[in-house]
């Protein structure tokens, strides 16, 4: 990834697991999803890192993180982000995930019962049941895929990812959601995160939204095709007391089309 390298390096059951540390004040964690990486919230860190002490890392499976033959799915990831919170020695921190981001964050919460001062979701996978017709053909054919020639996946990969987002993006920003893709190791492993997602890992807190103690902000990108914004409402209908904001003329990337509107909101939130 063009000039975009984490420093640190952490062994989660044997698998390294790559992190950076920026910014000085009070404790941050920014969660990415999928099929992105730390990469795609290096704007939101900026913004952020003035006020807050911003902890990122790479997911299993994604970005400069371990992408061996293992398991990469969501019922992994919230336990990864518990165990790096005792790491980081961290109390209480804020939080913010976005898409499996996001419901990395929600599973650690409800599920792990790990407390946070206040919980930011963008554009999260968050409701059963979901999962996008191209999601549900990886799932059958992950073998045929991880096996076509380096520029059809390209190819793949760089069409999928212009659909997330509702404005043009740049050709920075699409190298650098490609990169971690791209070698054989990267190419498998994308088409394996896929295959293992799976509405299972969001059915656990279904009926358990009620358990939420922190106060939670809702972001969406009123153009989001991947996840509808109507689910916004219903989410927020979900979670006592949360509070939902739209971005307009931007889609489920808000975090590259608007980050500076983001920004924003999540400050005023936090010190709210």
């Amino acid at each position: 990834m063009s000039n975009w390298n984490l420093p640190y390096t952490f062994q989660y059951q044997g698998r390294e697991v790559k992190y950076g540390i920026k910014g000085n004040g009070e404790s941050l964690i920014l969660v990415h999803g999928t099929p992105w990486s730390s990469f795609n919230l290096r704007h939101l860190i900026h913004d952020l890192a003035s006020s807050y002490t911003i902890y990122y890392f790479d997911l299993l499976g994604y970005g400069e993180s371990d992408k061996s033959k293992a398991d990469a799915s969501l019922g992994i990831q919230n336990r990864l982000l518990d165990t790096l919170v005792e790491h980081w020695e961290l109390e209480l921190p804020f939080i913010v995930g976005h898409d499996f981001g996001g419901t990395t964050v929600l599973r650690n919460h409800i599920l792990d019962k790990r407390r946070y001062k206040k919980i930011v979701v963008i554009d999260p996978v968050a409701l059963s049941p979901w999962g996008s017709p191209f999601f549900k053909h990886i799932k059958k054919h992950e073998s045929a895929f991880s096996g076509v020639p380096d520029y059809i996946h390209s190819a793949i990969v760089e069409a999928y990812i212009q659909t997330a987002a509702h404005q043009k993006l740049t050709q920075e920003t699409i190298n650098g959601i490609l990169t971690p893709w791209q070698n054989e190791q990267g190419k498998q492993a994308f088409y394996r995160q896929i295959a293992q997602a799976d509405s299972v890992f969001t059915d656990k807190f279904q009926d358990k939204f009620n358990e939420i103690n922190a106060p939670t902000l809702i972001l969406w990108g009123e153009e989001d095709k991947w996840i509808p914004c109507e689910q916004a409402y219903l989410l927020r209908s979900k979670i006592k007391d949360s509070k939902l904001v739209t971005i307009p003329n931007t889609g489920h990337l808000v975090i590259e089309e608007t980050p500076a509107v983001l920004s924003a909101e999540i400050k005023a939130f936090f010190k709210g």
